[in-house]
């Protein structure tokens, strides 16, 4: 626990000066985001896309804005092709360290450029949030952490692509760079290792076990709440058993690991840890860390339901809404209360619903925009097709909240469905549920009788929940009239049982995700998800049927 603390502290401290820089920069986003563009003209001026674009002969945001195009990824897997087979001085003046894969919604995995301008606009971003967060909660100091470590894929290795660039990081911890990496390593409560084992049972398991021994936990950091629940839900089938190794030291998969991991996993014999486990009992969540302080996890979005479960589950821990952190850069960060833009990190422009391209110092409080990005690793005014709303200011600069994907489109009749619009279907469909449904997803479902969608709910269906859920939908004009042509047939439902969370990672982890990618949608454009998640439709004629 000394150890833990140290290294908190430290993490703390060396965080103080981007704090204060970060808070300055609130009060002048335009000369915060204005330098971060000078610079990146600078550098990158005589790169193979530098020189394409003629960024030498630029000055200002508006001369960037009309040389170089707005591109989604598709755009700029050319370039990134190029890196991956080692070619230098592409889209960064500096080497690129390592291809970070990310996957989205419904298109292939993709690789991210990190470069050491990439790790310090991360760091730049990350470090007011890690003092503000100390300083709000001290008590978080006091104990060891546990970030999240997901699996490794079901999928060829991704060491073994054809890249002269290093693929991928070991954890996410790597992200922040190596000095960091250091410090977090020595707070966590769980090696980093545990990445290693692939089965998703045993990874449950180790990681609850290795939970369970750290009384003293103080922070988790996960990124969508349903990774720590997927955690939770493992407890009660196997409580017996993880009590009986915290009292012996052992653990119970041990023949299933590698050998230098087996031993790793090994533990003094704690029989008072173990007696304390025994009263509280595998539903007691918050007994079980009496010192929890902290959970930091996504809250916006599709994720809020899952993180209001949480809160409730944790009645005295603090959830901490996390910003928006993407593979690709920093668009916001938990800061004063508020999630203001990280204008210190990356040069970050936003798309209105009528394309219309503004400064983050020009936006709007109550207006959705689209976000774009310009970073360190190379992405110029990259598409990042996450939908956010201005919610207020802290200073100068906007506060925002995340929306949703605003590229991911479900249209197998014409009907063109967006993430953004069928969250906020879902939001006026449970308004005044209490609790909201912490699984609830529309996707597209074909079988003999034609195409409609399904909405997969882990809750209990009010009386003509299916017609509201269509008129609801029909506010949208591509539906309204798919339906009227019976191209589209009425909304079916599908009642969950059991662990779907853990059965909705289980198919996406078939397709080459790591868990800790998996982020549950309110709407998949994959179909034949009966199939995949425990439960079964409910029919108004013949009842339930199972899935």
């Amino acid at each position: 626990m000394v150890k833990a603390t140290l290294a908190n502290s430290a993490w703390w401290l060396a965080s103080g000066p981007s704090r204060v820089a970060f808070a300055s920069a609130l009060d002048d986003p335009s000369g915060a985001q204005e330098e971060i563009l000078r610079r990146f003209i600078g550098d990158n001026s005589g790169t193979a896309f530098g020189r394409e674009h003629g960024l030498a002969d630029i000055r200002t945001p508006e001369q960037f804005a009309r040389r170089v195009p707005v591109r989604n990824y598709d755009e700029l897997r050319p370039w990134i092709d190029r890196i991956r087979q080692g070619e230098q001085q592409v889209l960064t003046s500096e080497p690129v360290r390592r291809l970070v894969p990310t996957s989205g919604s419904t298109a292939a995995r993709k690789l991210i450029p990190y470069t050491a301008s990439m790790h310090g606009q991360l760091n730049r971003a990350v470090g007011p949030w890690i003092f503000d967060l100390y300083q709000r909660q001290p008590r978080a100091l006091l104990g060891p952490s546990y970030w999240s470590i997901s699996p490794l894929s079901q999928s060829k290795s991704e060491v073994a692509e054809d890249s002269v660039v290093p693929i991928g990081f070991d954890d996410d911890a790597a992200y922040l760079g190596l000095w960091r990496k250091h410090v977090i390593d020595a707070v966590m409560a769980v090696p980093a290792e545990l990445k290693t084992i692939t089965a998703i049972e045993d990874w449950r398991y180790v990681t609850v076990l290795l939970l369970l021994r750290r009384r003293e936990l103080s922070l988790i950091s996960v990124w969508h709440p349903s990774f720590l629940t997927l955690l939770l839900n493992a407890m009660p089938q196997c409580w017996d058993r993880l009590v009986t190794d915290v009292a012996d030291g052992t653990c119970a998969v041990t023949s299933h690991l590698p050998p230098a991991l087996a031993e790793s996993v090994e533990a003094r014999p704690d029989a008072r840890r173990a007696d304390e486990l025994r009263q509280a009992g595998p539903s007691a969540i918050h007994r079980l860390w009496p010192r929890l302080t902290v959970l930091s996890c996504w809250a916006d979005g599709h994720a809020a339901p899952a993180a209001a479960e949480l809160a409730r589950l944790l009645p005295s821990v603090a959830v901490q809404p996390k910003g928006l952190l993407a593979t690709e850069g920093v668009v916001s960060v938990p800061f004063a209360g508020q999630h203001p833009l990280a204008v210190r990190s990356h040069f970050l422009e936003f798309e209105d619903d009528g394309g219309r391209i503004s400064l983050a110092s020009d936006l709007e409080v109550g207006r959705a925009y689209a976000v774009i990005l310009t970073t360190g690793g190379g992405l110029c005014r990259y598409r990042l097709n996450d939908r956010v709303e201005v919610v207020g200011r802290l200073g100068r600069t906007p506060s925002i909240r995340f929306v949703g994907k605003a590229g991911l489109v479900s249209d197998r009749r014409g009907e063109k469905l967006t993430d953004g619009f069928v969250a906020d279907v879902l939001a006026r469909l449970f308004e005044g549920s209490n609790p909201r449904p912490s699984f609830a997803m529309l996707a597209p479902d074909i079988d003999a009788e034609g195409c409609r969608y399904t909405l997969y709910l882990n809750a209990d269906f009010p009386p003509g929940l299916s017609a509201t859920l269509d008129a609801l939908l029909s506010a949208n004009p591509q539906y309204a009239y798919c339906r009227r042509l019976a191209q589209l047939l009425t909304p079916r439902l599908f009642r969950l049982s059991g662990d779907p969370y853990a059965a909705y990672c289980g198919r996406l982890r078939q397709a080459g995700q790591r868990l800790g990618e998996i982020k549950p949608v309110g709407l998949s454009c994959l179909d034949d998800w009966s199939s995949y998640l425990p439960g079964a439709y409910a029919d108004s004629k013949n009842g339930l049927r199972s899935g």
